[in-house]
Protein backbone atom coordinates (compact mmCIF):
# COMPACT_ATOMS: atom_id res chain seq x y z
CA UNK A 1 0.00 0.00 0.00
CA UNK A 2 2.84 2.26 0.71
CA UNK A 3 3.74 1.85 -2.83
CA UNK A 4 0.64 3.36 -3.85
CA UNK A 5 1.00 6.12 -1.98
CA UNK A 6 4.12 7.00 -1.06
CA UNK A 7 3.70 11.15 0.37
CA UNK A 8 1.12 8.96 3.00
CA UNK A 9 3.73 8.65 6.35
CA UNK A 10 3.77 5.42 8.69
CA UNK A 11 1.91 6.47 11.23
CA UNK A 12 -1.24 7.44 9.44
CA UNK A 13 -1.19 3.42 7.87
CA UNK A 14 -0.50 2.05 11.38
CA UNK A 15 -3.62 3.84 12.67
CA UNK A 16 -5.67 2.62 9.81
CA UNK A 17 -5.02 -1.15 11.39
CA UNK A 18 -4.77 0.18 14.79
CA UNK A 19 -1.79 -0.37 15.54
CA UNK A 20 1.41 2.30 16.58
CA UNK A 21 4.71 3.07 14.01
CA UNK A 22 6.01 1.69 17.61
CA UNK A 23 4.75 -2.00 17.49
CA UNK A 24 5.23 -1.98 13.54
CA UNK A 25 9.17 -1.49 14.21
CA UNK A 26 8.82 -3.83 17.12
CA UNK A 27 7.03 -6.84 14.69
CA UNK A 28 9.92 -5.94 12.20
CA UNK A 29 12.91 -5.85 14.78
CA UNK A 30 11.25 -9.16 15.87
CA UNK A 31 10.94 -10.98 12.58
CA UNK A 32 14.91 -9.75 11.95
CA UNK A 33 15.63 -11.32 15.29
CA UNK A 34 13.96 -14.76 14.74
CA UNK A 35 15.64 -15.13 10.96
CA UNK A 36 18.79 -14.92 12.08
CA UNK A 37 18.30 -17.11 15.52
CA UNK A 38 16.97 -19.15 12.82
CA UNK A 39 19.90 -18.99 10.76
CA UNK A 40 22.12 -19.56 13.54
CA UNK A 41 20.32 -22.51 14.42
CA UNK A 42 20.58 -24.31 11.14
CA UNK A 43 24.27 -22.93 10.60
CA UNK A 44 24.68 -25.33 13.91
CA UNK A 45 23.01 -28.15 12.12
CA UNK A 46 25.47 -28.11 9.21
CA UNK A 47 28.01 -28.17 11.18
CA UNK A 48 27.35 -31.15 13.63
CA UNK A 49 26.41 -32.94 9.95
CA UNK A 50 29.96 -32.38 9.02
CA UNK A 51 30.86 -35.48 10.88
CA UNK A 52 27.44 -36.87 11.54
CA UNK A 53 25.96 -37.01 8.16
CA UNK A 54 22.79 -38.62 9.10
CA UNK A 55 22.16 -37.73 12.63
CA UNK A 56 18.08 -37.22 13.17
CA UNK A 57 16.44 -34.68 15.17
CA UNK A 58 16.13 -36.01 18.17
CA UNK A 59 20.24 -36.32 18.35
CA UNK A 60 20.57 -33.04 16.87
CA UNK A 61 18.26 -31.65 19.57
CA UNK A 62 20.40 -32.96 22.32
CA UNK A 63 23.54 -32.27 20.82
CA UNK A 64 22.99 -28.52 20.23
CA UNK A 65 20.22 -27.10 22.46
CA UNK A 66 23.06 -26.21 25.19
CA UNK A 67 24.91 -24.30 21.98
CA UNK A 68 22.11 -22.43 20.97
CA UNK A 69 20.72 -22.10 24.72
CA UNK A 70 24.20 -19.79 25.21
CA UNK A 71 23.00 -17.34 22.30
CA UNK A 72 19.69 -16.75 24.09
CA UNK A 73 17.72 -18.46 21.51
CA UNK A 74 14.86 -20.53 23.21
CA UNK A 75 13.36 -23.20 20.94
CA UNK A 76 11.13 -25.96 21.27
CA UNK A 77 11.54 -30.05 20.15
CA UNK A 78 8.23 -29.30 17.79
CA UNK A 79 9.67 -25.71 16.58
CA UNK A 80 12.52 -27.74 15.88
CA UNK A 81 11.64 -30.45 14.06
CA UNK A 82 9.75 -27.60 11.77
CA UNK A 83 12.70 -25.57 11.10
CA UNK A 84 14.27 -28.36 10.36
CA UNK A 85 11.17 -29.74 7.80
CA UNK A 86 11.11 -26.14 6.49
CA UNK A 87 15.00 -26.38 5.71
CA UNK A 88 14.42 -30.18 3.96
CA UNK A 89 17.30 -31.30 6.60
CA UNK A 90 15.18 -33.79 7.91
CA UNK A 91 16.36 -37.59 7.51
CA UNK A 92 14.38 -40.24 5.86
CA UNK A 93 15.14 -43.61 6.59
CA UNK A 94 15.39 -46.17 4.13
CA UNK A 95 15.74 -50.00 4.18
CA UNK A 96 17.65 -52.02 2.39
CA UNK A 97 18.21 -55.84 2.98
CA UNK A 98 21.00 -58.29 1.64
CA UNK A 99 21.72 -61.61 2.72
CA UNK A 100 25.52 -62.13 3.90
CA UNK A 101 25.05 -65.20 6.04
CA UNK A 102 25.39 -68.81 5.03
CA UNK A 103 24.46 -71.12 7.96
CA UNK A 104 24.03 -74.34 6.05
CA UNK A 105 27.47 -75.81 6.83
CA UNK A 106 28.27 -78.62 8.77
CA UNK A 107 29.84 -77.25 11.20
CA UNK A 108 29.30 -76.52 15.11
CA UNK A 109 26.92 -74.27 15.50
CA UNK A 110 26.07 -72.95 19.54
CA UNK A 111 23.00 -72.30 21.00
CA UNK A 112 21.93 -68.81 22.42
CA UNK A 113 22.74 -68.03 25.72
CA UNK A 114 22.78 -64.19 25.20
CA UNK A 115 18.82 -64.21 24.84
CA UNK A 116 17.66 -63.49 28.69
CA UNK A 117 21.39 -62.43 29.20
CA UNK A 118 20.95 -58.60 31.68
CA UNK A 119 23.73 -56.57 30.43
CA UNK A 120 25.08 -54.35 32.89
CA UNK A 121 28.64 -53.27 32.05
CA UNK A 122 30.93 -53.20 29.66
CA UNK A 123 32.85 -55.98 27.96
CA UNK A 124 30.43 -58.39 29.16
CA UNK A 125 28.22 -59.25 25.49
CA UNK A 126 29.79 -58.82 22.31
CA UNK A 127 27.60 -58.58 19.48
CA UNK A 128 29.07 -59.19 15.92
CA UNK A 129 27.85 -59.14 12.60
CA UNK A 130 28.74 -58.79 8.60
CA UNK A 131 27.15 -56.86 6.25
CA UNK A 132 27.84 -55.57 2.19
CA UNK A 133 29.17 -52.09 1.48
CA UNK A 134 29.15 -51.69 -2.79
CA UNK A 135 32.16 -50.96 -4.45
CA UNK A 136 31.48 -50.28 -7.61
CA UNK A 137 31.78 -53.65 -9.49
CA UNK A 138 32.03 -55.86 -6.47
CA UNK A 139 31.02 -55.54 -2.77
CA UNK A 140 33.13 -55.39 0.07
CA UNK A 141 32.29 -56.99 3.17
CA UNK A 142 32.40 -55.23 6.42
CA UNK A 143 32.34 -56.82 9.88
CA UNK A 144 31.31 -55.68 13.35
CA UNK A 145 32.48 -56.54 16.76
CA UNK A 146 30.38 -54.37 18.78
CA UNK A 147 30.08 -54.04 23.13
CA UNK A 148 26.15 -54.55 23.65
CA UNK A 149 26.40 -51.92 27.01
CA UNK A 150 28.19 -49.21 25.55
CA UNK A 151 27.34 -49.70 22.00
CA UNK A 152 31.19 -49.16 20.78
CA UNK A 153 32.20 -50.71 17.71
CA UNK A 154 35.15 -52.74 19.32
CA UNK A 155 36.54 -54.53 15.98
CA UNK A 156 35.99 -54.15 12.84
CA UNK A 157 37.59 -55.21 9.20
CA UNK A 158 36.66 -54.45 5.89
CA UNK A 159 37.68 -57.43 3.14
CA UNK A 160 37.25 -57.87 -0.61
CA UNK A 161 35.71 -61.57 0.54
CA UNK A 162 33.75 -63.41 3.27
CA UNK A 163 36.70 -65.75 4.26
CA UNK A 164 36.81 -66.49 8.11
CA UNK A 165 40.35 -64.78 7.70
CA UNK A 166 38.96 -61.25 7.86
CA UNK A 167 36.74 -61.96 10.53
CA UNK A 168 39.15 -63.68 12.81
CA UNK A 169 41.38 -60.30 12.14
CA UNK A 170 38.43 -57.76 13.60
CA UNK A 171 38.02 -60.52 16.82
CA UNK A 172 41.96 -60.57 17.59
CA UNK A 173 41.97 -56.95 17.18
CA UNK A 174 38.95 -56.39 19.46
CA UNK A 175 40.17 -58.63 22.10
CA UNK A 176 43.92 -57.18 22.29
CA UNK A 177 42.55 -53.80 22.43
CA UNK A 178 40.34 -55.03 26.01
CA UNK A 179 39.85 -52.54 28.88
CA UNK A 180 38.84 -55.22 30.99
CA UNK A 181 40.81 -58.11 30.11
CA UNK A 182 39.61 -60.16 33.06
CA UNK A 183 36.16 -60.23 33.00
CA UNK A 184 34.17 -62.73 31.90
CA UNK A 185 32.58 -62.02 28.31
CA UNK A 186 30.26 -63.95 26.08
CA UNK A 187 30.22 -63.43 22.00
CA UNK A 188 26.81 -63.25 20.27
CA UNK A 189 26.59 -63.77 16.34
CA UNK A 190 24.54 -65.43 13.78
CA UNK A 191 25.29 -68.67 12.88
CA UNK A 192 26.97 -68.11 9.89
CA UNK A 193 30.05 -70.07 8.30
CA UNK A 194 32.54 -67.50 9.70
CA UNK A 195 31.87 -67.59 12.91
CA UNK A 196 30.88 -71.06 13.13
CA UNK A 197 34.60 -71.93 11.68
CA UNK A 198 37.92 -73.69 13.41
CA UNK A 199 39.94 -70.21 13.25
CA UNK A 200 37.32 -68.51 14.83
CA UNK A 201 36.21 -70.26 17.47
CA UNK A 202 39.48 -71.45 18.97
CA UNK A 203 40.21 -67.88 18.85
CA UNK A 204 37.33 -67.16 21.51
CA UNK A 205 38.03 -70.32 23.86
CA UNK A 206 41.53 -69.06 23.46
CA UNK A 207 40.85 -66.46 25.60
CA UNK A 208 37.96 -68.17 27.51
CA UNK A 209 35.00 -66.47 25.81
CA UNK A 210 31.66 -68.21 26.09
CA UNK A 211 29.89 -68.76 22.64
CA UNK A 212 26.58 -68.12 21.57
CA UNK A 213 25.03 -68.01 18.47
CA UNK A 214 21.16 -67.70 16.67
CA UNK A 215 19.23 -70.25 16.36
CA UNK A 216 17.37 -69.59 13.46
CA UNK A 217 17.12 -67.13 10.60
CA UNK A 218 15.12 -64.38 12.50
CA UNK A 219 17.03 -60.69 12.65
CA UNK A 220 15.53 -59.73 15.75
CA UNK A 221 17.69 -63.03 17.82
CA UNK A 222 20.82 -60.21 16.67
CA UNK A 223 19.10 -56.62 16.77
CA UNK A 224 21.75 -55.03 17.98
CA UNK A 225 24.60 -56.47 15.73
CA UNK A 226 21.61 -55.35 12.69
CA UNK A 227 21.14 -51.94 14.05
CA UNK A 228 24.91 -50.95 14.29
CA UNK A 229 25.11 -51.75 10.84
CA UNK A 230 22.03 -49.61 9.61
CA UNK A 231 23.16 -46.74 11.54
CA UNK A 232 26.57 -46.86 9.87
CA UNK A 233 24.71 -46.88 5.87
CA UNK A 234 22.03 -44.37 6.81
CA UNK A 235 23.45 -41.70 8.89
CA UNK A 236 27.19 -42.05 7.24
CA UNK A 237 26.09 -42.63 3.77
CA UNK A 238 27.62 -46.65 3.75
CA UNK A 239 25.17 -47.64 1.20
CA UNK A 240 26.02 -45.67 -1.72
CA UNK A 241 27.95 -46.86 -4.62
CA UNK A 242 31.84 -45.90 -3.95
CA UNK A 243 34.12 -45.41 -6.84
CA UNK A 244 36.87 -48.08 -5.16
CA UNK A 245 37.60 -50.30 -2.81
CA UNK A 246 40.14 -47.72 -0.91
CA UNK A 247 37.51 -45.03 -1.18
CA UNK A 248 34.79 -47.55 0.27
CA UNK A 249 37.56 -48.56 3.54
CA UNK A 250 38.21 -44.34 4.27
CA UNK A 251 34.39 -43.95 4.18
CA UNK A 252 34.31 -47.50 6.91
CA UNK A 253 36.78 -45.89 8.71
CA UNK A 254 35.61 -42.16 9.64
CA UNK A 255 32.53 -43.86 9.90
CA UNK A 256 33.35 -45.79 12.91
CA UNK A 257 35.50 -43.36 14.46
CA UNK A 258 32.95 -40.82 14.25
CA UNK A 259 30.49 -43.35 15.76
CA UNK A 260 32.66 -44.33 18.55
CA UNK A 261 33.77 -40.55 19.57
CA UNK A 262 30.46 -38.22 18.03
CA UNK A 263 27.52 -40.02 18.32
CA UNK A 264 25.03 -39.93 21.77
CA UNK A 265 23.10 -43.30 21.73
CA UNK A 266 19.30 -42.78 22.96
CA UNK A 267 19.84 -46.39 24.60
CA UNK A 268 22.90 -45.36 26.51
CA UNK A 269 21.29 -42.35 28.49
CA UNK A 270 22.80 -40.20 25.05
CA UNK A 271 26.26 -40.63 26.14
CA UNK A 272 28.72 -41.60 23.41
CA UNK A 273 30.02 -45.48 23.44
CA UNK A 274 33.42 -44.47 24.00
CA UNK A 275 32.07 -42.41 26.91
CA UNK A 276 29.80 -45.57 27.83
CA UNK A 277 32.47 -47.64 27.92
CA UNK A 278 33.97 -45.94 30.93
CA UNK A 279 31.02 -46.71 32.69
CA UNK A 280 28.89 -49.50 35.04
CA UNK A 281 25.48 -50.05 36.04
CA UNK A 282 21.75 -49.89 34.03
CA UNK A 283 22.18 -47.03 31.16
CA UNK A 284 18.90 -44.93 30.70
CA UNK A 285 16.97 -45.34 27.69
CA UNK A 286 15.81 -42.30 25.96
CA UNK A 287 13.14 -44.03 24.00
CA UNK A 288 10.09 -45.36 23.78
CA UNK A 289 9.22 -48.67 22.25
CA UNK A 290 6.49 -48.24 19.90
CA UNK A 291 2.61 -49.39 20.32
CA UNK A 292 1.36 -50.66 17.04
CA UNK A 293 -2.11 -51.06 18.69
CA UNK A 294 -3.67 -49.15 21.64
CA UNK A 295 -6.57 -50.68 23.24
CA UNK A 296 -10.03 -48.11 23.13
CA UNK A 297 -10.34 -46.10 25.86
CA UNK A 298 -13.77 -44.69 26.45
CA UNK A 299 -13.98 -41.71 28.92
CA UNK A 300 -17.53 -40.48 29.05
CA UNK A 301 -19.93 -41.81 26.22
CA UNK A 302 -21.86 -38.75 26.79
CA UNK A 303 -19.07 -36.50 25.41
CA UNK A 304 -18.68 -36.85 21.38
CA UNK A 305 -14.89 -35.27 21.45
CA UNK A 306 -13.97 -37.36 23.92
CA UNK A 307 -15.50 -40.18 23.39
CA UNK A 308 -12.09 -42.61 22.00
CA UNK A 309 -9.15 -42.21 23.07
CA UNK A 310 -5.59 -41.56 21.38
CA UNK A 311 -4.96 -43.86 18.41
CA UNK A 312 -8.66 -45.46 18.10
CA UNK A 313 -8.59 -48.73 16.77
CA UNK A 314 -12.48 -48.84 14.85
CA UNK A 315 -15.22 -51.52 16.14
CA UNK A 316 -17.45 -53.08 14.65
CA UNK A 317 -20.52 -51.32 13.11
CA UNK A 318 -23.44 -52.39 15.32
CA UNK A 319 -20.75 -50.72 18.33
CA UNK A 320 -21.10 -47.27 16.85
CA UNK A 321 -24.68 -47.72 16.26
CA UNK A 322 -25.51 -48.30 19.91
CA UNK A 323 -23.63 -45.47 20.81
CA UNK A 324 -25.25 -43.37 18.68
CA UNK A 325 -28.84 -44.28 20.55
CA UNK A 326 -27.30 -44.15 23.56
CA UNK A 327 -25.50 -40.49 23.14
CA UNK A 328 -28.06 -39.11 21.38
CA UNK A 329 -25.15 -37.78 19.07
CA UNK A 330 -24.95 -37.54 15.03
CA UNK A 331 -21.52 -39.68 14.21
CA UNK A 332 -20.48 -39.71 10.70
CA UNK A 333 -19.57 -42.99 10.31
Amino acid sequence: MKAFYQSTGLKVFCGLLGKTRQAFYDHQWRADQHALDEGLVIDLVRRQRVDTPGSGGRKLLHLLEDQWQKHGIQLGRDQFFALLRRNELLIRRRKKYATTTDSRHWLKKHPNLAAEMKVDRPEQLWVSDITYINTGSKFGYLVLITDAYSRKIVGHEFSKSLNAAFCVNALQGALSSRQYPQRPLMHHSDRGIQYCSQAYVSVLEKHSCSISMTQNGDPYENALAERVNGILKQEWNLDQTFDSFEQAQNAVEKAVYHYNHSRPHASCDYYTPVVAHQLEGALKKRWKPKSKNKAISIFNINSADRLFGHNFVKPPQDYFLKCKVAAGLSLNL
